[in-house]
């Protein structure tokens, strides 16, 4: 899988503005891309939309910036080779849908590696003015994933030395019991 890295609206993305980066999970809600285009419209900034594929490993970076990357099992490249750039292209695809109506200059990023490490180094990269990640949501899935590697929002916040959005995706009221307390 490769990457390109080109603006998907170059002409309005000068060096002079300020960049947010993004978060992007798989069926994450679209409040975490609508608030980061929200803050980039008002704070006139450029967003870089990241996501991050874990199964994936970064073999090397072009000097166009192109990414070369390959899955951790090799045998999940014999699956479906041409899922990746489908996959893509339904990101980008709705990213188009969620951004194109807040006017902002944005690009996608696809990623590979682990996720809080591959967004502190693209913002580092592109010297984002912050970083905009959403919550964990519900669900076994989810809570097995974070337990393995952490939260995504927590590891950026300790790791990393730009201002970190978090958007709720499932707030639970104050008297209710929070999600990691759940003996589920």
């Amino acid at each position: 899988m490769t990457t390109d890295p080109a603006p998907q609206h170059p002409e309005t993305a000068p060096s002079e503005v300020p960049t947010i980066v993004v978060g992007l999970a798989p069926h994450q809600s679209e409040a975490v891309v609508t608030t980061a285009a929200r803050l980039a419209r008002e704070l006139r900034a450029h967003l870089v939309c990241a996501w991050v594929d874990p199964a994936q490993m970064t073999v090397t970076t072009g000097a166009d910036g192109a990414v070369v990357t390959v899955p951790l099992d090799p045998d999940a490249a014999d699956d479906d080779p041409d899922s990746t750039g489908a996959a893509d292209d339904a990101l980008a695809a709705e990213l188009h849908r969620v951004l194109d109506v807040h006017g902002v200059s944005w690009e996608m990023r696809t990623l590979a590696g682990a996720p809080a490490r591959e967004i502190a180094q693209l913002a580092d990269e592109v010297a984002a003015a912050l970083i905009v990640v959403g919550t964990r949501q519900k669900g076994l899935r989810e809570s097995v994933r974070e337990f393995v590697s952490g939260s995504v929002a927590v590891q950026l916040a300790h790791r990393q030395h730009r201002p970190l959005v978090v958007v709720p995706l499932d707030p639970v009221g104050l008297d209710d019991v929070l999600p990691w307390d759940t003996d589920d």
